[in-house]
């Protein structure tokens, strides 16, 4: 019987990488404003998209519902979010940032370019390559959204 060795299983290692990157990029967002890994993601989907129903968020981020929800919850209490009802269907609620969720947004963004662009630098001559493999792997696995298929070539890539 062959043996799995999970250090060069691929899943295993992707999975391994994602913690570890979400875990260092909290970091960037968590010390400053105290956030957790699913508000950071509600603040950030609102933030890039201004209106967005929380079942529309819990997709865009692959998040379950019930994490939306207490994630929606959190910044509310915060005063960093508002619902409102939504236009068309008084059964669904809007969600948006309020001033205050979007300077706090404001202050992250470039702190997170600059964690993305140091990790860009670390690929190196190999950038192009990654990203070309990652969109692969997300439309193989119909993980890619429009994200991947919007996704815009780097203004300066690594020499």
């Amino acid at each position: 019987m062959k043996k799995l060795i999970l250090e060069t299983f691929l899943p295993y290692r992707m999975n391994r990488l994602a913690a570890s990157i979400s875990q260092e990029f909290r970091s960037v967002y968590g010390r400053y404003h105290d956030l957790t890994v699913p508000e950071w993601r509600v603040l950030a989907t609102l933030g890039e998209y201004e209106t967005m129903g929380a079942k529309a968020i819990g997709a865009h981020s692959s998040m379950h519902k019930t994490k939306v929800s207490r994630a929606v919850r959190a910044l509310e209490e915060r005063r960093w979010l508002v619902r409102e009802t939504h236009p068309t269907d008084r059964r669904e609620e809007v969600l948006r940032l309020t001033v205050r969720g979007r300077a706090v947004y404001g202050e992250i963004v470039p702190k997170a370019l600059a964690f993305e662009g140091k990790m860009i630098e670390t690929l190196g001559v190999e950038v192009d390559g990654f990203f070309s493999g990652l969109r692969n792997l997300e439309m193989g696995l119909g993980a890619a959204g429009e994200e991947a298929s919007n996704e815009k070539p780097l203004a300066n890539p690594p020499e």
